[in-house]
C-alpha cells in the first residue's frame, strides 16, 4: 500500500461561467457560448469547451474570438449566480474537510490527509468530492490529489473536462517528467523561451540537472523550479487565507471622458464592493481608482479612509474625490475600484463619534437583504432611477484579489 505523507486535493469546476450559463438555459448545451461582452469591445471571461476547439479562451479580446469562431453565441456574465453556485461548491468541499483554500470562485485546495478512514484510498476521495459538488450545483468538476499543492493543481488539468487524476508520490517525479516546462509555476513565456534556448523543455530535463546549475543560469527562480521538478512542494493548505482587496472593473462599450459618467459607474462599482465587503464581515481601509485609457494605459490612484468602513456611499465619495488627481484626460476604456487593506469588522477598530450617522449604513444593509430575497434591482435609491446600469453592455468583472499590492 502507497504511504501518502499528504493527501492534497485541487478541485476545478470545468469553464464555470459558461457552464452556469448552459445549465441554467439548455438551448446553450453543445453549443459554443462566451461569457463577455455583446460587443466587439472588452475579453473573454470563459468559454465553454465547444467553442474552445476553436482555439478561444479566456481573456482573449472579443473580437478575436468572433473571428475564430463566428457560431459563438455571446452571454453576459450573471456573477451573483456564479457567487451563488461558488458558495455551494465551497460548503460542499467544508463537508470533506475543515482545511479549504479557495483560491477563486471555481477552484480550491482542501487537504484531505488523515480522511482516508472516513472517505477511502485518495482516489475515492477524489471521485466522493467530484460527486458531492455533482449533487450540490449540477456541474462537473475536475480533481486532482497528489502529496502536494503544486502537483495536485497540475493534476487537475491533465483530463479536463470532469476529469480525476490521481499521483502517487512515489510516481511524481516520472508523471512531472513529460509535460512541458510551461506547467510550471513561475514560468512564463520569457522564462520558457531562456529554458527552450538552453535545450530545457520538458520538466524532467530540469528534474535531471543539478540545482546549483540551474541557479547560476536563472538565479533564484532556478532553486524553486528544480525543487518542484523534483515534487517538492512545502507549502500548505491555508484554510484561513483572507483577501486583501475585493474590486469590481468595467470595460466600457464606448469610451468615456466626461467626469459625470466616470462618476455614475465608480457609484455602481461601490455598491457592489460594498455589499461583497459587508457579507465577508469585512471592512476596507482604502480605496483604489483604476482608470484604463483608449490606448491600455492603466492610471490608479488611491488613499486610506478615515476609518474603516463597509459603506458603498463612503467607497464611492472618496473614489470621486480620486478623480481630481488623474493627469490624464481620457478617453477612457475601463473603470475600475478596489476596496484594500481588508480586515474583520471585530478588529477594523472603526470609531464613530456623536455626531456619526448609522443611517446610510442601515439603509444599505436593508437593500442587501431585500435583494437576497426578491431579487437585485427590487429596491433602488430614488435618484438612481433612470439612469443606466453598469453590466448591461460592458464586461464587469467583480474579482477578489489574495495576493494584492497596494
Amino acid at each position: 500500500m502507497t504511504h501518502w505523507p499528504a493527501v492534497i486535493v485541487h478541485a476545478d469546476l470545468d469553464a464555470f461561467y459558461a457552464a452556469v450559463e448552459q445549465l441554467d438555459d439548455p438551448s446553450l448545451r453543445g453549443k459554443p457560448v462566451l461569457i463577455g461582452p455583446n460587443s466587439y469591445r472588452g475579453v473573454v471571461l470563459t468559454a465553454s469547451y465547444e467553442a474552445r476547439k476553436f482555439g478561444v479562451g479566456s481573456a482573449m479580446p472579443v473580437a478575436e474570438a468572433r473571428r475564430r469562431c463566428p457560431d459563438a453565441i455571446m452571454v453576459p456574465p450573471r456573477f451573483s449566480r456564479y457567487q451563488e453556485l461558488s458558495a455551494k461548491m465551497m460548503d460542499t468541499f467544508r463537508d470533506f474537510s475543515p482545511k479549504v483554500e479557495p483560491l477563486s470562485l471555481d477552484e480550491a485546495f482542501l487537504d484531505m490527509s488523515g480522511a482516508e478512514a472516513f472517505f477511502g484510498n485518495p482516489e475515492s476521495i477524489g471521485r466522493k468530492i467530484k460527486q458531492a459538488v455533482l449533487d450540490a450545483t449540477q456541474l462537473h468538476i475536475s480533481v486532482g490529489v497528489a502529496s502536494t499543492k503544486y502537483v495536485a493543481k497540475v493534476a487537475s488539468g491533465h483530463n479536463k473536462p470532469n476529469g480525476l487524476t490521481v499521483v502517487e508520490p512515489g510516481n511524481t517525479v516520472a508523471w512531472l517528467a513529460p509535460l512541458p516546462v510551461g506547467k510550471l509555476w513561475g514560468v512564463g513565456p520569457k522564462t520558457a523561451a531562456r529554458l527552450k534556448a538552453a535545450g530545457i523543455t520538458h520538466i524532467g530535463d530540469i528534474a535531471a540537472m543539478s540545482e546549483r546549475t540551474l541557479t547560476d543560469r536563472l538565479g533564484s527562480i532556478g532553486s524553486r523550479l528544480f525543487q518542484l521538478a523534483n515534487g517538492n512542494d512545502p507549502r500548505r493548505v491555508e484554510s484561513a487565507r483572507s483577501s486583501r482587496s475585493i474590486g469590481s472593473d468595467r470595460t466600457l462599450s464606448s469610451d468615456i471622458s466626461d467626469p459625470h459618467e466616470i462618476a455614475q459607474h465608480l457609484k455602481r462599482a461601490a455598491d457592489r464592493i460594498a455589499r461583497r465587503v459587508r457579507a465577508k464581515g469585512l471592512r476596507a481601509g482604502g480605496i483604489r481608482v483604476r482608470l484604463k485609457t483608449s490606448s491600455h494605459q492603466l492610471i490608479s490612484r488611491q488613499c486610506q479612509l478615515g476609518n474603516p468602513s463597509d459603506i458603498a456611499t463612503e467607497f464611492f465619495t472618496t473614489g470621486k474625490s480620486l478623480l481630481s488627481s488623474f493627469d490624464h484626460p481620457g478617453p477612457f476604456r475601463l473603470i475600475g475600484m478596489t476596496a484594500f487593506d481588508l480586515t474583520d469588522q471585530q478588529s477594523s477598530g472603526r470609531q464613530l463619534d456623536l455626531f456619526t450617522s448609522t443611517k446610510p449604513r442601515q439603509l444599505e444593509v436593508t437593500i442587501d437583504e431585500l435583494g437576497k430575497r426578491f431579487g437585485a434591482n427590487t429596491l433602488v435609491r430614488a435618484k438612481d432611477l433612470g439612469k443606466p446600469g453598469t453590466v448591461t453592455d460592458g464586461v464587469n468583472l467583480d474579482f477578489l484579489d489574495p495576493s494584492d499590492e497596494v
